[in-house]
């Protein structure tokens, strides 16, 4: 009975401490429910206190994950609309974006939405997203017309990395310095 009772203890200590590192965690950086989750189970792993198990540990940290969700510390909601705003400001296409919270383990479901929300505030985000790139990069329309020919391809395919599709990039690629410069003065 008595080690029970110290089993207990380590428990309600152990959430206890989970808290208070989610905490500090929350305080440094802005992550996702599973970057959080990932955070908190290599943190214990790596203690590898023999007291507790794996499964144990998993069930205790879905649990302060919940808490902190309900108590609206984290949500995977408001990190997929702010990341997409980042994003969209540094001009990576709507593929960067969705790969990118795909990857830190966003519900599918709040991607679409934030999707959604980017094509019903902008239909052509893509493409003014490619002007920000050729901009910063100085490729396609910003390069002096002398070089444009020879760097088509290199500027296409540094476009394609972006998560561009072919069309956007040839549309950006296919404008005059005047139209460039217009729309950038836009932006």
């Amino acid at each position: 009975m008595i080690p029970i009772k110290n089993r207990k203890k380590t428990l309600e200590a152990t959430v206890e401490e989970m808290r208070n590192f989610s905490f500090s965690y929350l305080e440094k950086f802005s992550p996702s429910k599973q970057q959080l989750k990932t955070y908190l189970l290599k943190k214990y792993l790596k203690s590898s206190n023999p007291k507790n198990k794996k499964q144990d540990l998993v069930h205790l940290i879905d649990a302060v994950l919940l808490d902190l969700e309900k108590t609206k510390f984290i949500s995977d909601k408001f990190y997929s609309e702010t990341k997409a705003k980042n994003l969209i400001q540094k001009g990576s296409s709507i593929n960067k974006i969705r790969n990118y919270l795909i990857s830190k383990g966003i519900n599918n479901k709040y991607i679409k939405e934030t999707i959604n929300k980017i094509n019903e505030n902008n239909e052509n985000q893509d493409f003014f997203s490619a002007i920000k790139i050729c901009k910063k990069k100085r490729i396609g329309p910003s390069r002096p017309d002398d070089n444009r020919p020879l760097f088509y391809k290199k500027d296409i395919s540094i476009l394609a990395r972006n998560g561009f599709d072919f069309e956007t990039s040839k549309k950006v690629m296919d404008l005059d310095k005047d139209e460039y410069l217009k729309i950038v003065n836009l932006l």
